[in-house]
């Protein structure tokens, strides 16, 4: 039975065995608290063991990496401090990968979201990946940490760039060739009302979109997708017209922040 570890991530912790107990969490986890302060606590809250790891480091992709750097488990599930695990978690998430012994990384699926893939097992492709949200995301540590994919750290809440990280990380992965599976278990309920990162479809996130989705997809692909990301959110759209949030997109393409920042930093 591969041993599971939960990595999450959270701004100010103030009494872990609160978020532990609310998120109905039963197995080994690590806690990644930016806060104002570096330090590190551990302690047995009923038989999971609970590594609190304080950084004042700053940005969502920075604090999931620590969290991979510092597990000691088989398999990690990716946690945000507003999810609410289903019971049994822990089990299906490793009778998942022990069924599945050529899976590098499955995506589990959601209470209360659509079950894009139904009730099967599925290998997923390059575009089944750009739907999937962290919270479904698991993975075998020790091939992760050989493949050397990790969080993009000039993407996600926190780095100013947008969102989109998730992606990035299993584009990555693919490239790598880890084998990403999706596995039909209801891993946890995401009791978010309101996004961290997310404000509206104002003129910001479609030029922070075209850039995120040039730097991930490279110029042809990112100018097709931002026709049609435009069109599939039109009923959505409100204070923006289709053509200014295709315009804002394609600007976003052509700053190409995030490609120059990481050439930058090389």
């Amino acid at each position: 039975m591969a041993k599971t570890e939960i990595l999450l991530s959270c701004m100010f912790l103030s009494d872990s065995e609160e978020m532990i107990k609310r998120s109905h969490i039963t197995s080994d986890t690590v806690i990644i608290s930016q806060c104002d302060e570096d330090g590190y606590k551990e302690e047995k809250i009923d038989n999971a063991l609970i590594r609190t790891f304080s950084t004042k480091d700053r940005g969502l992709t920075r604090s999931r990496n620590m969290a991979i750097s510092k597990s000691q488990a088989d398999v990690c599930i990716i946690c945000d401090d507003d999810e609410i695990f289903s019971d049994g978690y822990e089990k299906a998430v490793s009778d998942a990968y022990d069924s599945l012994p050529d899976a590098d990384i499955i995506i589990f699926d959601m209470i209360d979201r659509p079950l894009k893939w139904g009730e099967t097992v599925k290998k997923l492709s390059y575009r089944d990946i750009m739907s999937v949200s962290s919270w479904q995301i698991t993975f075998r540590r020790e091939k992760l940490l050989a493949s050397g994919v990790r969080f993009d750290e000039n993407m996600g809440a926190g780095s100013g760039n947008g969102a989109e990280e998730e992606f990035r990380f299993l584009t990555q992965c693919r490239k790598a060739k880890l084998k990403i599976y999706h596995y039909p278990f209801r891993l946890a309920q995401v009791a978010q009302t309101q996004s961290t990162w997310f404000k509206g479809f104002d003129e910001e996130f479609f030029v922070n979109r075209g850039n995120t989705t040039r730097y991930i997809m490279g110029l042809p692909l990112s100018i097709l997708y931002a026709a049609y990301y435009v069109f599939a959110k039109r009923k959505q759209l409100t204070g923006i017209s289709m053509f200014r949030a295709f315009s804002c997109t394609i600007r976003g393409i052509k700053e190409n922040r995030l490609t120059k920042l990481k050439k930058g930093k090389r």
